[in-house]
This record gives C-alpha cells, sequence and structure tokens, in this order.
C-alpha cells in the first residue's frame, strides 16, 4: 500500500490450486491462474481480479503485460469511465476496471454499489458446477452435491443423453442447467436438447460453436437456450434475439463490471433472461459480479468453491447461498 498522491498500479499473477479437476468439453485443469490488477493512492488500494481464457487468445502473460502498459495512464488520472474507451473488453480490462471501482468506493466512504447507484445485492443461490466426465462418474459427483437447489451441469457432445439421465437420476430434486461449451453440432443438437427436456433440465448454455449457432434460429427449442461464448459486450446482443433466450454476462468478457452493468440493462431491454456467470477464480472475481445479481434469473458465481482454498476475506457461502462481500475484499 502507498500514500503516493499520485496513483500507481501495480499487477501480478496469482495461482490457486483446484480442489480435484475441473473439466469441460475444450479439457482439464487442475488450478485457476488469475491476474490481479492494485491501484493505490492516498493509502487506499484498490483490487481486481481477472482469469485470462485462452478460448479468446488470452493467456497470463499478455493479459499482466497488458495491465502493466496502463500504469502512466493509471498515474494521470485515468478514470474507469475514460477506461471503457483505451483497452478492449476482456480479462485485463476486467481486473483494473474492478480495482478503479475498488479504490473509487473506498476514496468516497461508500459501498460500490451505492456509488455505482445500484441496488443493493442480497443473498443468492449460486449453481454448483459438475464437471464432465462419464455418465457413472457425474452421477456420482451429483449424488455428493445432491442436497444443492441448483446444478450447472457440463455437457461434452456424444453420450450427452446418457450423462444427463444418470444425472437426473442422482438428483431427482435439483434444478438442472446444463453447459455444452460449444461441443454439440447442428446433428445432435435436437436429440441432445430432448434428452435435457426430458430430464427436466431448465437451461442449455451454448450448445453449439459461436458463430455457427445459426441452427438455434432453425428449430423449436423445447427449452431455454443461453449464450455464453456467442455473447460478450452490448455490442453483441441484438443479433442474437432469433438464436438465444438468455445471455451469460462474465465480467472476464465484458471487460469489467462497467460494461457488464450496462450489458445487463441493455439485456433486459431486448427480453434476454440473464445469467451471472464467472471463471474458475477466487472470490475476488465474484464479489464484483455479485452486483449483477438483482437482474439474474440464474447465477452461477461458484469459483470458489471449487477451489482447494480462496484467499482471505471471501465471500461467505452457506452451501448454494453467496453473500454480497465485505468491504476488507472488496467494494
Amino acid at each position: 500500500m502507498t500514500s503516493s498522491k499520485v496513483p500507481a498500479l501495480a499487477a501480478r499473477i496469482e495461482r490457486f490450486p483446484i480442489a480435484g479437476s475441473f473439466t469441460i468439453s475444450r479439457g482439464a485443469k487442475t488450478e485457476a491462474v488469475t491476474v490481479v490488477a492494485e491501484v493505490s493512492q492516498n493509502g487506499l488500494t484498490g483490487r481486481g481480479e481477472c482469469v485470462p481464457y485462452p478460448r479468446y487468445g488470452e493467456t497470463p502473460e499478455a493479459t499482466l503485460a497488458a495491465i502493466q502498459a496502463m500504469q502512466d495512464a493509471v498515474a494521470n488520472g485515468l478514470t474507469r469511465q475514460a477506461l471503457q474507451a483505451v483497452m478492449p473488453p476482456g480479462a485485463a480490462r476486467n481486473a483494473l476496471d474492478c480495482a478503479l471501482i475498488d479504490l473509487e468506493a473506498k476514496a468516497a466512504g461508500l459501498r460500490a454499489w451505492n456509488l455505482l447507484d445500484r441496488p443493493v445485492p442480497g443473498e443468492r443461490t449460486t449453481a454448483y458446477t459438475i464437471s464432465l466426465g462419464t455418465p457413472d462418474a457425474m452421477a456420482a459427483a451429483t449424488a455428493r452435491a445432491s442436497h444443492r437447489p441448483l446444478l450447472k451441469i457440463k455437457l461434452g457432445g456424444d453420450g450427452d443423453g446418457l450423462r444427463i439421465a444418470a444425472v437426473r437420476k442422482a438428483a431427482p430434486e435439483s434444478e438442472l442447467i446444463v453447459d455444452a461449451n460449444e461441443a454439440w453440432t447442428e446433428a445432435n443438437l435436437e436429440h441432445n436438447l430432448a434428452a435435457c427436456e426430458a430430464a427436466g433440465v431448465t437451461l442449455v448454455e451454448q450448445p453449439l460453436p459461436a458463430g455457427k449457432d445459426d441452427a438455434l434460429a432453425r428449430i423449436k427449442r423445447p427449452l431455454a437456450v443461453c449464450a455464453d461464448e456467442s455473447v460478450h459486450d452490448r455490442n453483441s446482443l441484438a443479433p442474437l434475439r432469433q438464436r438465444y433466450d438468455a445471455v451469460n454476462i462474465k465480467l472476464d468478457k465484458t471487460g469489467g463490471l462497467t460494461e457488464a452493468l450496462a450489458m445487463a440493462d441493455a439485456a433486459q431491454a431486448l427480453g434476454f433472461e440473464i445469467m451471472i456467470g464467472c471463471m474458475v477464480a477466487t472470490s475476488l472475481s465474484m464479489a464484483p459480479a455479485m452486483l449483477v445479481t438483482p437482474q439474474a434469473r440464474f447465477v452461477d458465481l461458484d469459483g470458489p468453491l471449487l477451489l482447494a482454498r480462496d484467499r482471505d476475506h471471501g465471500l461467505r457461502y452457506d452451501d448454494s447461498l453467496v453473500y454480497p462481500p465485505d468491504s476488507s475484499l472488496w467494494g
């Protein structure tokens, strides 16, 4: 922490082990690699965390460098409003945007939601993720989590009908949402949607690859379909109206909370349901996202629950209930 009157920016890569492994259609990982930005001024420090995503060509090293390249701009008084024009949407801007909001809230003596004139977030039920695996392995993992009211099931293409049937049998009372992570094809789309409908799934997330999802507009969708990789910020919303019923807002995609809140307002105006989602990360990533939860039908902020350890002063989780951050963490 510094007492300098000139804002100072620092950033670093941090690693947090995952409890076991986390598997989706694109592969498995055993640790969460995050990049943290800190902006300090007058004895106060604002923090933000992001998760670079290889799907979008991001690496921890490049993200760190992109944040560090903003040191002069921050020292010259860069505001979060000006930040939107000088950095593209993505993980690096997210960390810096959230750090600037955190510092601004601390300097004003306000909670972030009051500073931004947003509703006070309350506790919400978050989805809990079941990693992709064999039907038997997924059923066993689901059985251990069957007390949770909302489960997010990672699917991967061929054999997904057997997987979702096994999951439903293991958790007969839980609400189920499915995330295919772009792994389905036009050939198996309707079959897999029908299997999900038969299992009582509420929502299917990103069944087809982004840019190759026109089939969603040509079929009768038996349940709600949510865009994830197909949607990033406000500019990507309007073309999706014929294909999707909901959008997954993630701060690492929007490039921060500032754009995420504007995107949530725009999505609601267009008639989309909203999911607020996350990458596997610590509570520092989840805390700003809590400000979007008052507008969200689905909350998927379970990242810290998948870690072997969270950072200090992390969010409070009571099973699947997640509570707004304490000011010692963020905002």
